[in-house]
């Protein structure tokens, strides 16, 4: 059998727009918790031991979670080349202020704990807090910035040329969406957090779960809202062939008022999703009150999950949409790699990424249980 005519290559686009999210969605929850237990670590832990209960919550994961964003990386890399190209470049700084308060986080987790100094610690503590909130804050700002389109155009080699600033980012819906990834990660870390202690941060934490489910909630209507009646979609009018090669310029865009809201009207089940995200997040909230943490946190995983696989749907089928040359943005049909590259690597994904969650799951089993003060006195120097 031929390996390159094993899928159309329309269906391979189709197939690598939903793995691609797949990886965005596991970064999003996976990681997600870890970027929200630190951005909570000086609010719900007081005192030393606290904020090393808290750390120690997630400090057996923290770095596996962290590839998810690399393996997502990767993927659009491989299998969207010209995505990859356009946004590292146009928002480069913006990815350079994220790895920058990154660096943070593995430096905290490894040097924090090292020397028995009250003030060393705090500054550490401080840093993982930076290192886990502003990602957060600015991932939901870039996805923000996509929805409104990106100001950036080919020319007739294919080059592609940046023409926004890194301070136009910063508009209000950009910082609006990066308000609600803050708190949809604050509240997905706090329902972890809440299934990995005990006592006094316990509670704390618990208290903090009402604030970030109702400020998720409430702020995704309002980015809804304001999407369905405030922002200008992008339609292809003409030209767009699903199994054609990579050159978006052979494609006519328009722009039109709620367009992005065209996907739920042309298939209607696909208005479940958002709906889940508000299902997820209130089952979530309720089962973690009454003590269920472990399906909370099942249920937090569903709600961001759909919260970021509702922007991809409203979206598609382009991935980075233009608006200083809307012919040059960029849709699943027309940015892709070739025929081949994708066969291959769909073949190695279906026997890879089965595997990397089997060992994450396996991972996750083996270390389950309670991080409490006994654990951290038991294991002082071994333990963060």
């Amino acid at each position: 059998m031929d390996i390159v005519n094993f899928f159309d290559y329309a269906t391979l686009k189709f197939i690598w727009w939903l793995f691609i999210g797949f990886l965005l969605i596991g970064f999003a929850v996976m990681d997600g918790h870890d970027m929200g237990i630190g951005a909570l670590l000086p609010f719900v832990a007081k005192t030393d031991e606290e904020r090393r209960i808290v750390i120690n919550s997630i400090g057996v994961h923290w770095e596996g979670n962290q590839t998810w964003l690399i393996t997502g990386a990767g993927a659009i890399f491989a299998a969207w080349p010209m995505v990859y190209a356009t946004a590292f470049s146009g928002f480069y700084w913006a990815m350079l202020a994220v790895l920058w308060a990154m660096f943070f986080r593995p430096v905290g987790f490894k040097y924090r704990s090292m020397i028995q100094n009250d003030t060393w610690r705090r500054t550490w503590d401080w840093c993982l807090f930076v290192g886990s909130f502003f990602p957060a804050l600015l991932f939901g700002v870039a996805l923000g910035n996509v929805v409104q389109g990106v100001p950036f155009h080919f020319d007739d080699t294919m080059r592609s040329f940046y023409t926004g600033s890194f301070w136009a980012l910063l508009n209000p819906f950009a910082l609006l969406c990066g308000v609600v990834s803050v708190a949809m990660l604050v509240f997905h870390g706090g329902v972890y957090l809440m299934h990995r202690t005990e006592g006094t941060v316990y509670a704390r934490t618990r208290k903090t779960l009402l604030g970030s489910a109702l400020l998720t909630l409430v702020l995704f209507g309002a980015l809804g809202f304001w999407v369905a009646n405030g922002i200008d979609g992008y339609v292809v009018a003409a030209g767009l062939q699903p199994d054609g090669l990579a050159n978006p310029l052979n494609k006519e865009v328009v722009r039109q008022a709620g367009a992005w809201m065209q996907n739920y009207q042309r298939w209607p089940l696909t208005i479940a999703i958002p709906v889940l995200a508000y299902i997820g997040i209130v089952a979530a909230l309720l089962l973690a009150r009454s003590g269920k943490t472990l399906a909370a946190f099942t249920c937090s995983a569903i709600g961001i999950s759909a919260i970021v696989a509702t922007f991809g749907v409203s979206l598609f089928p382009f991935v980075l949409p233009s608006s200083s040359d809307l012919r040059s943005g960029l849709t699943v049909w027309d940015a892709t790699s070739s025929h081949l590259t994708l066969v291959i690597m769909f073949f190695v994904t279906v026997i890879l990424l089965p595997l990397v969650m089997a060992y994450t799951s396996w991972a996750f089993r083996i270390m389950r249980g309670k991080v409490t003060a006994e654990y951290v006195r038991e294991n002082n120097h071994s333990a963060y």
